[in-house]
C-alpha cells in the first residue's frame, strides 16, 4: 500500500464528521500527496508531507493515545492535517549540480517555496481545514501551536503558547509527536544532501 492509500484509509476509518469528505476530496486535487515536507530538511521528496503525516499520526497514537481520555478522531485531525497548509506551497525549480564522479556539471531538481497565502504555518492549516469541516476547539489549538518554539510567534516572545500547551493537552502531544517524527524516525527520508 503506497502513502496516499494508507492516509486515506487512516482518515477515513477515523474522521467522520460533517465536511470531512469534501475536505479529502479537496486535499485530492492538491498536490498535498505527492509534495514534500519541507525544501532541505525532512521529507525534502516526492510524497515527504504526505509520509511525515502518517508518521505524526503513528507517533502520536503509540506514544500518547489514553483510551481513558483521548478521542481518536482528534488525534486523526490534529495528526493527519497539521501540515495541510504545505498543500500548493512548493515548487519544483532546477538548478546545476556539480557529479563528483563525471566532474560534468547537470541540472537537477529541488524545491523552493512559493507561497501564494502567506497566513502563518499553523494558523494557515486551521484556516483552510476548517473551509470545510468544524475542528474542535483543542483540535485548533493543537494545530496552530504544533510547531512549538519554532513557530514565528513564539519566537518573537508570545505567551500564548504556554498557555495552550497549559489548556489543550493534544496541544503537546501533536507537539512532541512532530519533533519525534521529524528527528528521529523520518531521519534520512531526504532526496537533499544537507
Amino acid at each position: 500500500m503506497g502513502y496516499r492509500e494508507e492516509f486515506i484509509e487512516i482518515y477515513n476509518e477515523n474522521i467522520h464528521r460533517e465536511g470531512s469528505q469534501n475536505l479529502l476530496e479537496w486535499m485530492q486535487k492538491t498536490d498535498f500527496f505527492t509534495t514534500p515536507a519541507s525544501t532541505k530538511f525532512h521529507g525534502a521528496c516526492e510524497q515527504g508531507l504526505v509520509m511525515h503525516s502518517i508518521s505524526v499520526y503513528k507517533t502520536m497514537m503509540e506514544k500518547h493515545f489514553d483510551p481513558e481520555s483521548d478521542n481518536p478522531e482528534s488525534f486523526a485531525v490534529c495528526a493527519l492535517l497539521h501540515d495541510l497548509c504545505k498543500a500548493q506551497f512548493y515548487k519544483v525549480s532546477m538548478r546545476n549540480v556539480k557529479n563528483d564522479e563525471t566532474g560534468q556539471w547537470e541540472k537537477k531538481p529541488y524545491y523552493t517555496v512559493d507561497d501564494a497565502f502567506p497566513f502563518g504555518h499553523g494558523e494557515k492549516s486551521v484556516y483552510l481545514i476548517e473551509r470545510f469541516m468544524r475542528l474542535k476547539p483543542a483540535e485548533a489549538i493543537a494545530i496552530r501551536w504544533h510547531m512549538g518554539g519554532f513557530d514565528e510567534a513564539a519566537r518573537g516572545g508570545s505567551f500564548a503558547i504556554s498557555h495552550a500547551y497549559e489548556k489543550y493537552p493534544i496541544a503537546v502531544k501533536l507537539h512532541l509527536a512532530d519533533l519525534e517524527s521529524t528527528y528521529l524516525r523520518e531521519k534520512g527520508f531526504s532526496t537533499v544532501a544537507k
